[in-house]
């Protein structure tokens, strides 16, 4: 009895959540299942974004505990954290932050940037305020390629495409080191702005105390940077204190106060990612269901026989149900620009608000036209993937409207257009789709964004770089000092264009700048017919410059600032959906276990969105001892270079670019961070710390 007693408190009991941000949050879904697998311990921003979010609504949790360190987090996915926040504050809730230390000895602007949403900031005794400022590093290579015999044959469009000056300069340019400055005193006004409203202090006073950083524990406290000097246990015995009720958030650390007598109960301690595991499967329980479709009956009979019912649009059948795969209407599916041949499979949305629900499809990582089959390879923007989830979503008469989150720096110009055109096509079956903007959104990663209806970004989203590059390594000089020669054949007056071992020629290099010159005016027109802007207008804020969201807001780059958050409830209201609900949300393509592991019947079906294991580039081991060039499928004599000059055919679907470009420098490559994907890729500009 007295456990089911426990037991029964324990479900009223008050709940103190908790946020580990002690490292980086997993952005977007992992493809294959061995990364999944390895990434399940792992927290995502989506859940804390919405965990936070149903805990604003649940009177039970009301008091927030975050565990805050040097976790890298980019400066766009912070600001989303603080977000939800803000938006767990503003419900009602009262948010503590703690640090063992913001930096030791500098490098905490960042992570007390995410502390200030907080309402209370705790610092341990030995830590250390390392508000220091924002800043941006860029490795140049030239003069340790030159040493090597490597020299570097690659055009650009225009000056601000900046990722090639690492291979090809020894300093920055005037207009590298332009765009990098504005990209830094951008980011710094949004922190400066957040500490000054959150900690009562006039901006220039935060800009000396940044000059003056890293500060000790007790100088911060005294210059009221943080709230409390304290360890773990004395943020946690308040925390405690607070949830118990009012008398206790006043009872100060003793932990009675008004609250410790034996009738109290125990608050639960409880992960956001946990509670809000808990709180979806309360909502899809049997019982639940069953309750919730009982009380939908009447209003689904009675608007079955009335084909003018203002709560359900349908734009099937006279009976109000959804229209099938190629019609049952008069229309016979959906119109409109751009919809295209084939247009007729989608299924037009049943915008009943008490099923409808919003598409969530991520696309993270750089963009590649087939995705991955080797483990542990990473994130990628897939065209396959995300064209398949669009196309699943399209034949969902459930779905009123989609969400696209791209965190991308872009990669292949054929890929992003895929996309792009996809997001079009799902768009003329009348449904919106609203893109959000991750950390990064540039390059190819803003190609497949101007497809949707609007562009949300956050003030630190890294975005634009319009603009493309391509070329090749020649490794000539550095394999004949480690005597290694190479014969080849080639029948074709430009088969070993792209060959590492030797120059282009003039041919060649004209063949290089038709195609630097075509791809970038498709993508400024593109952008220009998007944005509603002139090709000189597009062209002016392009020429490959990278922009934080708040500049590419102020030039009409993008349409609101905000989060995922923020996206989904635009996506919500533009379906016309109930103001007053919680958004549902499905995230597209899930597939099963099953799904990832049967061949798919046809590309139409959700299992062709995802990733199967399969031998893929395992079978090729060559190319990372340089041997691509003979090994590369379907390629005589091929080498290494590839659009944009990192990875062909073969790299660009399977990942292996570098090996492909690189050879036997491959590891050095990587470890530089040298782009590898295509040729609409943002510039390797560093994180902003």
């Amino acid at each position: 009895m007295a456990d089911v007693q426990r037991l029964a408190r324990r479900r009223v009991a008050p709940v103190i959540l908790e946020l580990d941000l002690t490292s980086d949050l997993v952005e977007g879904v992992p493809t294959d299942p061995l990364t999944a697998a390895v990434a399940h311990r792992r927290v995502t921003l989506r859940e804390v974004v919405d965990g936070l979010r149903r805990a604003g609504e649940d009177d039970r949790a009301r008091v927030l505990v975050a565990h805050i360190g040097a976790a890298g987090m980019p400066l766009a996915r912070v600001q989303e954290v603080r977000d939800a926040v803000a938006g767990f504050r503003a419900r009602g809730g009262y948010a503590y932050a703690y640090a063992d230390t913001f930096g030791e000895f500098g490098g905490g602007t960042v992570p007390y940037y995410l502390a200030c949403a907080f309402d209370e900031i705790w610092l341990a005794p030995p830590g250390d305020l390392g508000l220091t400022g924002m800043a941006m590093e860029t490795p140049f290579l030239r003069d340790a390629l030159d040493r090597l015999g490597v020299s570097v044959e690659i055009g650009q469009r225009h000056e601000y495409k900046n990722a090639v000056n690492t291979l090809v300069e020894r300093d920055f340019t005037p207009a590298h080191r332009e765009a990098l400055e504005r990209i830094v005193d951008s980011c710094s006004e949004q922190v400066v702005a957040a500490v000054a409203a959150s900690r009562g202090l006039p901006a220039e006073r935060v800009r000396s105390l940044i000059d003056e950083a890293p500060l000790t524990g007790e100088a911060a406290l005294a210059a009221g940077l943080v709230d409390r000097i304290g360890y773990r246990d004395e943020v946690y015995d308040r925390a405690r204190s607070r949830a118990r009720g009012p008398a206790g958030a006043a009872g100060g650390l003793s932990g009675s106060g008004g609250a410790g007598s034996s009738d109290d109960v125990e608050p639960v301690l409880m992960y956001v990612s946990a509670y809000r595991r808990t709180s979806v499967r309360r909502e899809e329980s049997p019982v639940r269901r069953a309750r919730a479709f009982a009380a939908a009956l009447p209003a689904t009979v009675l608007s079955a026989g009335q084909a003018g019912d203002a709560g359900r649009r349908h734009a099937g059948d006279g009976a109000g149900g959804p229209a099938g795969p190629g019609g049952g209407s008069a229309e016979g599916g959906p119109s409109g620009a751009g919809s295209g041949a084939g247009a007729s499979r989608e299924v037009p949305p049943d915008l009943d608000p008490r099923s409808s629900v919003i598409a969530l499809v991520h696309g993270t990582g750089p963009v590649v036209l087939a995705p991955s089959s080797t483990p542990f390879g990473g994130p990628v923007l897939a065209a396959q993937t995300v064209a398949a989830a669009f196309r699943t979503a399209a034949r969902d008469a459930s779905v009123a409207a989609a969400v696209f989150r791209v965190d991308s720096p872009g990669g292949s110009y054929v890929a992003s257009d895929v996309v792009r055109r996809e997001i079009e096509r799902f768009r003329a079956t009348g449904r919106p789709v609203i893109v959000s903007m991750g950390a990064v959104a540039a390059s190819g990663g803003y190609f497949v964004a101007l497809g949707g209806d609007l562009i949300v970004a956050a003030p630190g989203t890294l975005t634009g770089s319009i603009g493309v590059f391509g070329g090749k390594q020649v490794v000539r000089d550095l394999l004949g000092k480690v005597g290694i020669g190479f014969g080849a054949v080639a029948a074709g007056e430009n088969a070993l264009m792209m060959s590492p071992r030797r120059p282009f020629t003039e041919a060649e290099r004209a063949k290089l700048e038709e195609f630097l010159d075509r791809v970038y005016a498709d993508f400024v027109a593109k952008v220009a017919q998007a944005r509603g802007m002139s090709p000189e207008e597009a062209h002016e804020l392009a020429r490959g410059r990278v922009w934080t969201g708040a500049d590419a807001h102020r030039h009409g780059l993008v349409d609101e600032l905000g989060g995922l958050s923020h996206a989904i409830d635009l996506a919500w209201s533009r379906a016309g959906l109930p103001a007053g609900e919680t958004p549902r949300v499905r995230v597209t393509p899930k597939p099963s276990v099953l799904d990832r592991l049967r061949v798919p019947k046809s590309s139409e079906e959700a299992a062709a969105a995802a990733v199967r294991p399969g031998l893929g580039a395992w079978a090729r081991p060559a190319a990372l001892l340089g041997a691509a060039a003979v090994l590369r499928a379907g390629v005589v004599g091929g080498g290494g270079g590839g659009v944009g000059g990192f990875g062909g055919t073969g790299g660009l679907a399977e990942g292996w670019g570098l090996a492909e470009s690189w050879g036997a420098l491959a590891p050095l490559a990587a470890r530089a961070g040298l782009p590898v994907h295509g040729p609409l890729l943002m510039p390797p500009i560093g994180r902003v710390r």
